[in-house]
């Protein structure tokens, strides 16, 4: 199974700047959201990832049994580890227990890539969740294993979460040879929302705490024999060492970070000069927040481009005509041998999936874990409900023979892009007409929530196994029926903005005229802003004249 799963490739390149092919998590603590539920979110930002949602079923196995394991990225085979005796459910990013496992990659100092090691950083989330029951045991469990087998990958954030606790883990290697990783991991605190997206976080850490961070033993040690660091132990800062900030480090990566908590708290103003390059002095790694925050916040919180801040790229000339906040890669580009470049915001065109998971200690883990998840990027996406005891795939969300260079019709990784990808060149035209059925859907899960669950409790109290059964099978008929939803929105955007034109709409159906045909169409034309814009270009080229 896992040699199955490893071959569906995924994810970074591994190299030091990774601002091209990046993921973000946004995280929320028990105390900080609006129903208790801890909270952790997660975009598969890269360029040939094809979007699907995995499972791994539960399982008991005999001693000796031996695991192959595949590179996540590349599907290079790296060796085989012993299985576990016991492995649990997992579906997707989430297991039967409730834990949560979620990255970004730093890469960090690529000196320190182990290129003979076992495990890379993508195996190690999966055999993560397979193996633990809550997110401390993942830590241990985690890096035992990188102790035992090698930590093959660059550098790494991993969001650890159950329905209690959410850890950061940020891990690096040794080097090609050397056995093992330094490693630190810090608790959020449970009033508290923090994250990160493609650079290291961690600065000082109190080591005296042991209840609310651990550490290798050798974190600071191994830094001072490379040289990385040689101050008092107390003024250790894992990111300076061992993942200096640049530029790209900067704007691409912690500014997303800072997008978050702008949205959140009051001091975006306080922490945009350190996204400006105006100071060094970093951004807290989890920051208090001004309300409490719902999943269907951090679902649009995913959505963000910036809009209504400093950065918002929906303005500018690269918007184009129809305001769109995407930019095509790559990140920089050079004019005249001056180098520039466009913002990275949370969201982005490349992902390949992204979910929102919502933990609840105050329910039967079966019910009480939900990975609400989507394909394709989160801004053009549907949320729809994963409980965790689920134990088969919707097909929809299942590859069946497609991939990133397959179309399928039956694929939502497909269907989504196809409606998205006809959407971006005429953003600000099309995008409500993808709002009325995004939110009708999601509005229709989350008012749906409570008495689902009600029913599954009154199941659960009776029979487990009928409450799991009735849950795994809510959640492939919401992924079908947004499936189903999303693909007649593709019907529906290619009649209406056909030839770029708009056809009129009453009442949800096209119009028509007294005798049955079609009704005159809408010539729309370009924006005026973009008019004056476009006189000013060309002069009197295109005056019209007597």
């Amino acid at each position: 199974m896992l040699r199955r799963f490893l071959f569906l490739s995924l994810m970074m390149l591994l190299v030091p700047f990774v601002g091209t092919d990046a993921c973000t998590n946004l995280i929320v603590g028990k105390n900080a959201s609006a129903d208790g539920s801890t909270i952790v979110s997660y975009s598969a930002d890269s360029y040939g990832l094809f979007g699907e949602l995995y499972h791994f079923p539960a399982g008991m196995h005999k001693k000796g049994t031996m695991v192959d394991v595949y590179e996540w990225d590349t599907h290079k085979y790296l060796g085989q580890i012993e299985q576990a005796r016991q492995t649990y459910n997992v579906i997707g990013n989430i297991n039967e227990y409730q834990v949560t496992i979620a990255e970004t990659t730093f890469g960090g100092r690529p000196e320190l890539v182990d290129t003979t090691a076992v495990i890379d950083y993508g195996s190690l989330i999966y055999l993560g969740l397979q193996r633990s029951r809550t997110a401390r045991e993942a830590i241990k469990v985690m890096t035992e294993l990188v102790q035992q087998y090698g930590y093959y990958s660059s550098g790494e954030s991993f969001t650890i979460a159950d329905p209690n606790e959410i850890w950061i883990m940020e891990m690096i290697g040794k080097g090609p040879g050397i056995r093992g990783a330094v490693w630190v991991a810090v608790r959020v605190p449970d009033d508290c929302i923090s994250a990160h997206a493609n650079q290291s976080r961690i600065h000082t850490f109190d080591m005296e705490d042991k209840n609310n961070c651990m550490y290798a033993p050798d974190v600071i040690s191994f830094a001072r024999e490379k040289g990385y660091f040689n101050g008092i132990n107390k003024d250790f800062s894992f990111a300076n060492a061992y993942a200096p900030l640049d530029f790209g480090a900067r704007r691409f990566c912690e500014a997303r970070v800072w997008s978050y908590f702008n949205m959140f708290t009051d001091q975006g103003a306080n922490y945009l000069p350190y996204i400006q390059g105006k100071t060094n002095e970093p951004m807290p790694l989890f920051v208090k927040a001004n309300r409490k925050i719902s999943v269907r916040d951090v679902q649009n919180a995913m959505r963000d481009h910036y809009e209504g801040t400093a950065l918002d790229i929906t303005k500018d000339f690269g918007a184009g005509p129809y305001h769109t906040p995407y930019r095509l890669s790559p990140l920089t580009f050079k004019v005249n041998d001056q180098e520039y470049f466009n913002e990275r915001p949370i969201s982005t065109q490349q992902t390949g999936w992204v979910f929102v998971s919502q933990m609840r200690a105050n329910k039967p883990d079966a019910i009480g874990g939900v990975l609400w998840f989507g394909t394709d990027d989160a801004n053009m996406t549907v949320f729809t409900p994963v409980y965790c005891c689920t134990d088969k795939v919707p097909d929809c969300y299942a590859a069946n023979g497609a991939d990133y260079a397959t179309f399928s019709w039956n694929s939502a990784f497909w269907i989504f892009n196809w409606v998205s990808n006809m959407v971006y060149p005429r953003y600000s035209l099309m995008i409500e007409d993808v709002r009325t059925v995004q939110r009708n859907l999601e509005d229709t899960y989350a008012q749906s929530q409570e008495a689902i669950e009600a029913t599954a409790a009154k199941l659960y109290e009776k029979d487990p196994a009928q409450a799991k059964a009735f849950l795994a099978n809510y959640t492939s008929a919401m992924a079908q029926g947004a499936f189903d939803s999303w693909k007649r929105l593709g019907e529906f955007l290619v009649v209406k903005y056909n030839d770029g034109v708009v056809k009129r709409v009453k009442n949800g159906k096209f119009e028509r005229n007294e005798y049955g045909q079609p009704a005159t169409v809408i010539r729309s034309g370009y924006p005026k802003e973009f008019l004056e814009e476009y006189v000013k270009q060309t002069g009197d080229r295109y005056k019209v004249t007597e």
